[in-house]
């Protein structure tokens, strides 16, 4: 397969036009990487695997998907989607590329859309999140071999970010957290202007939101946007907030939401700005564990994954909320007990490509 070079940001054509789809807009595939970094879920790996793969059944009933996996790994992954019924065709492919660890939504491409030739892969530097967990050289290569693998041109955003950072409404505006951006662990030197016309440049956007109140409790991102607020459509926005004072991510949170109010009253079009409250704070071996229903995968226009928490009240009334904000999309709840304990969930175990649609 012929795929066309990689271009800096720097050197975009002045002609170039580039559009960041929405979520919902139609998928091609989501991308996949088959868990298998064990400190990723110190002493609790064993079920993470199982939950993966009901993950991937969640998927796969509407939308193709596509898991990197190498070596043991994706023999690991054939076995365990066999035991659930699934085996490799057009619409399930494990894609010989190797990782460090299963976050694909954070080092894999932002796909956008140029106005003049079709779909391209945004791919940015990854450093594991400011340089927290090593090794991480194999998931820094993947986004490129995902791009390879799709028959994509790529772009070099020339920044170090991760995916998980990015919220858009799909016609030019942008939720980003400060905290993940504008950090000396990943764009040393690096000013928010910089980073501002970067991502114009890249993504197209015209309006960004910087939203720097605080994340859930036990987040190691430095607070990916995914985890906090997310779009539902052009004119609904959810945001996480905590039900308790005593919850010590409560004030981060309502900055998170004040932040986010008063912008819904200077943009246009309006938005409105739903609250979304968390789970019960948790830990593990006195280990905070991050807990957001914001984090929730759109497979296109009609269907919505959800991360639950074996929180059975506060996991109903996520999906009650959700279903009445959405009317029309199949929301549906996937058990992330067991996959939280890694500090994500479905949107940063995922990453969607959109598929071609008009610019």
């Amino acid at each position: 397969m012929n795929v066309p070079v990689s271009q800096s940001a720097a050197g975009l054509p002045s002609s170039a036009s580039y559009r960041f789809p929405a979520e919902w807009e139609p998928c091609k595939a989501v991308w996949l990487a088959w868990p298998h970094n064990r400190d990723t879920w110190p002493g609790h790996f064993g079920p993470v695997p199982a939950a993966f793969a009901r993950f991937v059944l969640a998927i796969h009933q509407s939308t193709p998907v596509r898991i990197l996996a190498a070596g043991s790994v994706a023999e690991d992954c054939r076995a365990r989607l066999c035991e659930i019924g699934l085996s490799e065709g057009d619409s399930l492919r494990i894609v010989d590329v190797p990782t460090n660890d299963c976050w694909v939504r954070d080092y894999g491409p932002t796909f956008v859309f140029d106005s003049q030739q079709g779909k391209v892969a945004v791919n940015w530097r990854f450093n594991a999140w400011g340089g927290k967990y090593e090794p991480f050289d194999a998931d820094a290569a993947a986004g490129a071999e995902i791009a390879k693998w799709a028959g994509l041109r790529r772009i070099d955003g020339g920044l170090t970010m991760e995916g998980g950072a990015l919220e858009t409404d799909g016609a030019g505006r942008l939720l980003v957290n400060p905290g993940c951006l504008i950090d000396p662990a990943r764009n040393p030197g690096v000013s928010k202007e910089e980073i501002s016309q970067r991502l114009n440049q890249c993504l197209g956007v015209h309006e960004i939101v910087w939203v720097d109140g605080g994340a859930p409790a036990g987040d190691d991102t430095d607070g990916h946007i995914d985890q906090i607020a997310r779009f539902l459509d052009p004119e609904n926005v959810v945001c996480a907030v905590a039900d308790s004072e005593e919850d010590a991510s409560f004030a981060g949170l309502e900055a998170n939401f004040r932040k986010l109010r008063l912008w819904s009253r200077q943009t246009e079009p309006g938005v409105t700005v739903h609250r979304l409250p968390t789970p019960a704070p948790r830990e593990i071996d006195g280990a905070a564990v991050p807990q957001s229903y914001c984090n929730f995968l759109r497979l296109g226009e009609k269907r919505m994954l959800v991360p639950t928490f074996r929180s059975a009240e506060s996991d109903e009334r996520a999906l009650a909320l959700l279903r009445a904000w959405c009317p029309g999309v199949e929301v549906v709840g996937v058990d992330c007990f067991d996959i939280a304990w890694g500090l994500g969930a479905l949107h940063c175990a995922s990453c969607h490509e959109p598929a071609e649609f008009p610019v």
